[in-house]
């Protein structure tokens, strides 16, 4: 009877243990964290869809990036680790706008994981466009003493081809349920102080 019970307890121990597929060796050094967790898209969504609920899902992009490309349908919601620098300055060398951290990343991130009932000891899955930013804001809520953030290595665009599309990867080019409809209560909206 103990063994039975043992070799029970062994095997859903055994079963509950997720395995991700990524070979940290192939990650690209601008994607690399400093702890060395990874997920894809599509294992994320498996997760999730598996009912491990233990999850925090956050989408790092801008809100104009989530208000323009759409919106992962499953995430738990939008906290940018970047945003525009304000005053909008170019950047030649980006051929784009600068952007500036988010002083108040740390802080949401909190407050989310208070909403959904779950501590930095939890999984945090991260995910921006393609992989880069999620590093960094995984870097920094590593460095703030969460224990389990992955960085998810495909984004929500995916990787770039050859002919400088995104098609290659991707929550969005893997078919994983996203919208352009957003939920307000998703959406990244700190207060704004009263400015009497």
């Amino acid at each position: 009877m103990l063994r039975s019970t043992v070799v029970f307890a062994l095997l859903f121990l055994l079963s509950s243990i997720h395995v991700f597929a990524i070979d940290n060796n192939k990650v690209p050094d601008y994607k690399q964290t400093k702890s060395g967790k990874y997920i894809t898209s599509k294992e994320a969504y498996e997760l999730l869809q598996a009912g491990e609920n233990k999850i925090l899902f956050l989408d790092v992009r801008t809100r104009s990036e989530i208000a323009h490309i759409g919106m992962s349908k499953v995430a738990d919601a939008n906290v940018p680790f970047m945003l525009m620098a304000e005053p909008m300055i170019w950047n030649d060398e980006w051929g784009s706008f600068e952007m500036t951290r988010n002083p108040n990343f740390l802080n949401a991130v909190k407050q989310r994981l208070e909403e959904k009932g779950l501590n930095q000891d939890d999984k945090i899955f991260l995910m921006c466009r393609s992989g880069g930013r999620s590093a960094s804001a995984a870097d920094l809520l590593t460095e703030a003493g969460f224990t389990k953030v992955y960085s998810m290595v495909d984004g929500f665009e995916g990787d770039m081809a050859k002919n400088g599309e995104r098609i290659l990867n991707g929550w969005k080019n893997s078919n994983l349920p996203w919208s352009y409809q957003l939920d307000k209560n998703k959406m990244y909206l700190p207060k704004r102080e009263n400015s009497d």
